[in-house]
């Protein structure tokens, strides 16, 4: 009779910022889950200062893995997801970054590294939008999940202090934001879907795949991850109460009803700036622009959580 032989363990790819990990424990730790759990031992892979997780990402799908789990903060996960988008095999989560704004949206446990696993072993995947970024015409394209940002909001993920980040967590971003508070605004267009552009003097135009951000605060009210649309927020914070303003913008029961503040939505946005601005993704400071156009890709991505 011929033999009957156990189906194949199914395995992860675990790409990891070593930086973020604590050390040993968290591989040892995995290892096991994955053993216990009946899943083959995973492929280990760490991100480095020259690549911090597209490579990786890469050699896993490579390997023909069942998921790649971004082990790490917001960039590490950015950069998986990059290469993820439009393969079909999913990506999970275990955070271990100061932010960890996808998780935080998603509802991914950010406490135990170790709980995050094995909710993405036994989890089920969920399809999600991906949002492609170009800045200053660039041929490259670049992808977020979150947020992206030109002028205030990136100044603050440039001029955040890493030690800061360290201590304080999240915090640290408040110091810098009171610090980058003084400023002149910009000249700025800004066109979505195509449709005639706008025309106003910005702090900082902020573009929405959720709505949550440092802190749990809800900056973008009507956003969902996998609706098809970017929520574009545009701060324009005029005179010595502006900022007042913006306050009443973001944090007010009638958000939309302020001067400083504007909301849009579209599939598609396209933002021109008279100077040089600072500009971010997920997090990331990524140097400085007068030109972003961003698009949705609708359900580009995998994500295997627990539901």
């Amino acid at each position: 009779m011929p033999e009957n032989n156990p189906a194949p363990s199914r395995r992860a790819a675990v790409v990891i910022n070593p930086a973020k990990s604590g050390g040993p424990a968290l591989r040892g730790a995995i290892f096991r889950l994955c053993e216990t759990q009946g899943w083959a031992e995973p492929l280990w892979l760490e991100t480095t200062v020259e690549d911090p997780g597209t490579g990786q990402a890469r050699q896993a799908l490579e390997a023909g893995v069942d998921v790649v789990i971004a082990a790490g903060g917001d960039g590490t996960v950015r950069c998986v997801a990059e290469v993820l988008a439009g393969t079909g095999t999913p990506m999970g989560l275990v955070p271990l970054g100061t932010g960890n704004l996808l998780a935080r949206n998603l509802g991914v446990d950010i406490t135990d590294p170790v709980s995050a696993c094995y909710d993405v072993i036994h989890g089920s995947e969920q399809a999600i939008d991906v949002v492609k970024a170009r800045l200053n015409h660039s041929d490259e394209e670049q992808v977020f999940l979150v947020m992206a940002g030109l002028g205030y909001d990136a100044a603050i993920m440039a001029d955040t202090v890493d030690a800061l980040k360290d201590r304080m967590g999240w915090l640290a971003y408040v110091e810098a934001g009171i610090r980058k508070l003084p400023g002149k605004p910009v000249k700025a267009q800004i066109s979505v879907d195509g449709g005639e552009p706008v025309r106003r003097r910005i702090r900082s135009v902020m573009i929405g795949n959720c709505g949550r951000i440092m802190g749990g605060v809800e900056i973008f009210p009507d956003a969902s991850i996998d609706d098809g649309m970017l929520d574009l927020l545009v701060l324009a914070p005029s005179g010595r109460l502006g900022w007042l303003g913006v306050v009443a913008g973001i944090f007010g029961r009638n958000k939309r009803e302020t001067e400083s503040v504007e909301y849009f939505q579209g599939k598609s946005a396209e933002i021109t700036l008279e100077h040089e601005q600072e500009f971010q993704l997920d997090g990331d400071h990524l140097g400085t622009g007068t030109h972003l156009a961003v698009t949705v890709g609708r359900s580009a991505l995998k994500i295997r959580m627990s539901v």
